[in-house]
């Protein structure tokens, strides 16, 4: 089956709907790996700091994961209209890896999920927006809870479905 990669941006309830999604896939017979870019202390990006650093720690590590993936599940909570500055940093540096900004994205499957107290629509408008421009196909179809409205069991089901279909 298929191997995914669910990338969090963020603890705490995000990464509970992460593991449960992850459950689900498992009972699937797909294999998971969760990665949390909170696990990865990457400095701010700027073309200063890109100057100034040869190797960055864990970096190389993070591309070989995504990398290794069929497909992959962004979790992420809506901060100030958008996403997380992790993952817009995360993103900055790999998208700075070698000669093409987009190798690492280019048509790879990406869904998108989130828990937020919001609701989750503007975050997951600016995910799908950032990951379609990186060449990334992403999923039409999003996960999007809060306190008071749980995850749809065929909502999951349907996008793991959708991530695994090769």
């Amino acid at each position: 089956m298929a191997h995914l990669v669910f990338l969090l941006a963020s603890t705490g309830n995000n990464k509970t709907l992460a593991e449960n999604v992850g459950v689900r896939a498992q009972e699937l017979g797909h294999d998971v790996d969760i990665l949390s870019l909170n696990d990865y202390e990457f400095p701010l990006y700027s073309t200063k700091m890109e100057e100034k650093t040869d190797a960055l720690p864990g970096l190389d590590n993070l591309i070989d994961r995504l990398a290794q993936a069929d497909a992959w599940m962004v979790f992420a909570p809506e901060y100030n209209g958008s996403y997380p500055p992790v993952l817009n940093n995360a993103i900055a540096w790999l998208s700075r890896q070698g000669d093409d900004f987009r190798q690492l994205f280019r048509d790879r499957t990406v869904a998108l999920a989130t828990h937020s107290g919001g609701g989750g629509s503007h975050v997951i408008m600016a995910m799908r927006m950032q990951f379609s421009f990186l060449g990334c196909n992403v999923i039409g179809r999003s996960l999007m809870t809060n306190n008071k409205k749980p995850a749809n069991p065929d909502t999951v089901t349907a996008l793991i479905n959708s991530m695994t279909q090769m």
